[in-house]
């Protein structure tokens, strides 16, 4: 049995790490140093991390990518960037920089051809289809945009155009802490065979629990920013639970 991953991920807003409620209202979290965040959960258990410039796409700039070179410098995980990431070279670029992945959200939806030509050109391991989902509709532009695209049937297609992985971000369930959108994981679950992540929703360890018995990696923000659990906690309890993780 492959372990479940666990993946801190850093919303980050104009350079500050953040967190917000239904993708709305962020607020700075600590310090708001993304480089001490990453390094911290790089020491301390994470499995992967990823990144995502969370204004890149609504306010049309590139991601930081001085940031992602950083971050990767400070970290020995595998490392995945998302943001404003639009074209081929846009890829090039963050994958230079020091990303292992990249995640693609509403250019996807915009030009599934990208996921094509990302996938042949720099293989499906590097690929990851960020999914925004509010009723099993697709969201793009940081959730501003609502797609008439279901979610099962976006994800079938993606993996079909070679995604590697999907990211589920939940929208209805994200910073609620009230655990993660266990149908709609189910369903999309059902319908691909490359890896899933649950992400939106992760607030107690019964959640990461629930979340492990479907998906392949459970992403968090909350739980871990706010040190309401330490990733070694999360780790432990699945562990105890018969769930495959690394310790």
């Amino acid at each position: 049995m492959l372990a479940k991953r666990i993946i801190p991920c850093l919303d980050v807003k104009n350079g500050i790490l953040t967190k917000g409620i239904k993708f709305k209202n962020n607020i700075k979290i600590g310090n708001g140093d993304p480089i001490a965040a990453a390094k911290y959960y790089s020491a301390y258990g994470a499995d992967e991390l990823v990144f995502y410039d969370i204004t890149a796409t609504p306010q049309g700039h590139k991601t930081m990518l001085n940031m992602v070179k950083k971050i990767a410098q400070n970290i020995n995980i595998p490392f995945c960037v998302g943001g404003g990431i639009k074209t081929i070279n846009d890829i090039k670029n963050t994958l230079l920089a020091g990303a292992d992945k990249i995640s693609i959200n509403s250019a996807a939806v915009l030009n599934p051809d990208l996921i094509k030509k990302a996938a042949k050109l720099f293989g499906s391991q590097c690929v990851v289809l960020g999914m925004d989902v509010t009723n099993n509709k697709i969201m793009i532009n940081g959730a501003r945009k609502k797609i008439n695209l279901q979610a099962v049937q976006w994800a079938k297609q993606a993996e079909k155009l070679g995604a590697g992985e999907i990211c589920v971000n939940s929208i209805d369930q994200d910073g609620q802490k009230n655990g993660y959108d266990l149908k709609l994981l189910k369903l999309i679950k059902q319908a691909v065979n490359i890896p899933i992540i649950a992400s939106g929703g992760a607030g107690k360890l019964e959640h990461f629990l629930a979340g492990a018995k479907i998906a392949d990696a459970l992403l968090a923000a909350s739980v871990f920013h706010y040190r309401l659990y330490d990733i070694s906690q999360v780790k432990q309890y699945l562990n105890k639970n018969n769930i495959c993780v690394r310790i």
